[in-house]
């Protein structure tokens, strides 16, 4: 496979580049043909001859198949092509995207919004957690989540435990019981629980 490109230029250049090509060798020889870019890797400048054209390097919304023949029957694949180098006119403005919005053909205008569907809305924070968790279960690890779950279970439960009260709390019910039982006692036994309590405080 091979690497290339494709290259895209305004049509007063496009006519230059085809009469250097089609001339001799000798005769391209004497017009230079460059093409250098920035820091960035994604602008630059194409110059032919003494002039200088402002270039973008551009991401194509797909991938473009290219093929040779050596007998004009049989097509052998040499490449795909997914970027494409765009030669402007020094007065044409910038890209603001590296994503080319069309394709190369007519059918493939504005191919990004009428062919690709929409790009779903998701969190990063959430993707990458999931994608964190998704590794700890690979290697072997249990998911963060539910770690923390577990944690705060544990600490929920402490916290429970530490504000529970030492001596069960005695239920309305249950008072009302033993005041029914205390009223229901027999006379006899109500006088010897007086004399009861008698005695002892003569005794203190």
């Amino acid at each position: 496979m091979e690497e290339q490109f494709i290259l895209r230029v305004p049509p007063s250049v496009s006519e230059r580049i085809d009469r250097l090509l089609s001339e001799e060798a000798s005769t391209s020889d004497e017009i230079p043909l460059d093409l250098c870019f920035s820091e960035d890797g994604r602008s630059g400048t194409f110059m032919i001859g003494n002039e200088e054209f402002p270039a973008s390097l551009l991401d194509l919304p797909a991938v473009v198949e290219s093929f040779k023949t050596y007998d004009d029957s049989a097509l052998v694949k040499t490449a795909d092509i997914g970027q494409m180098i765009m030669v402007r006119e020094p007065g044409d403005p910038t890209p603001n995207t590296v994503e080319y919005r069309h394709g190369l053909t007519p059918p493939m205008k504005d191919a990004r919004k009428r062919r690709f569907r929409r790009e779903p809305d998701l969190n990063p924070e959430l993707v990458q957690r999931v994608e964190r968790d998704l590794l700890n279960i690979l290697s072997g690890r249990t998911i963060e989540n539910q770690q923390e779950e577990t944690v705060a279970n544990e600490n929920a439960n402490k916290n429970v435990s530490s504000s529970s009260p030492a001596t069960p709390v005695e239920k309305p019910e249950e008072a009302a019981e033993t005041r029914t039982n205390n009223n229901n006692n027999t006379p006899a036994e109500a006088e010897q629980e007086r004399s009861e309590s008698e005695d002892s405080d003569d005794s203190m």
